[in-house]
């Protein structure tokens, strides 16, 4: 049976498809994509599921295709949204410029240049699950920085599909290098700093 995928960047979808990408259960719809975006002082105790929510829409615009505003990709397979990925500068990720070990540790770079860009979060919704689709989001995010101007692109991937699946939102060292990022470096046993320059 032969399969359509489509990604497009987060403005050219639906708020309602990328609901449900999240989901209604799990990790994902409690986080949606907010842990390195909370501001210091906040957390996910202080901040309600609902306001996470609202900041993504904020985020990626969805619904408004005019719109340059996005930080991320969307997947559909035959038409079904089923995937996200989170990718944007860097510096968009406060709460990843106050972190230290990953990815800073043995690195020294400006945490906040604008033209870096992270990929954070890989988001496969169920019944697409091993089916290749967090390969194809990584791939897609590598055009998807360097044509808005990123002069390099990272991601944290984990070292091990042997976890639970709420630890692979960060995606996996083998779809990380198979999109052509290298490591950078190896700041703890479980997560790998994988980077593209362009």
């Amino acid at each position: 049976m032969t399969t359509s995928l489509r990604i497009v960047p987060a403005n050219e979808a639906s708020w309602d498809d990328l609901q449900a990408v999240f989901g209604t259960r799990g990790a994902a719809s409690r986080c949606w994509c907010q842990r390195f975006k909370l501001a210091r002082g906040e957390s996910f105790g202080n901040t309600p599921t609902e306001d996470r929510a609202r900041r993504l829409r904020q985020q990626t615009a969805c619904d408004d295709p005019a719109s340059g505003a996005t930080s991320g990709l969307v997947a559909y397979v035959d038409g079904v949204p089923a995937g996200w990925c989170a990718v944007e500068p860097r510096s968009a990720y406060a709460g990843l410029l106050r972190v230290f070990k990953v990815p800073w540790e043995g690195r020294d770079e400006d945490r906040t240049d604008p033209s870096v860009w992270a990929l954070t979060c890989v988001l496969v919704r169920a019944g697409y699950r091993r089916s290749g689709l967090s390969h194809e989001l990584v791939a897609a995010a590598v055009p998807f920085a360097r044509d808005r101007g990123a002069r390099a692109l990272e991601g944290y991937p984990i070292t091990t599909t042997d976890v639970i699946a709420e630890e692979l939102h960060v995606g996996t060292v083998a779809a990380f290098a198979a999109a052509g990022f290298e490591v950078v470096s190896r700041p703890t046993l479980r997560r790998v700093v994988m980077r593209i320059d362009f």
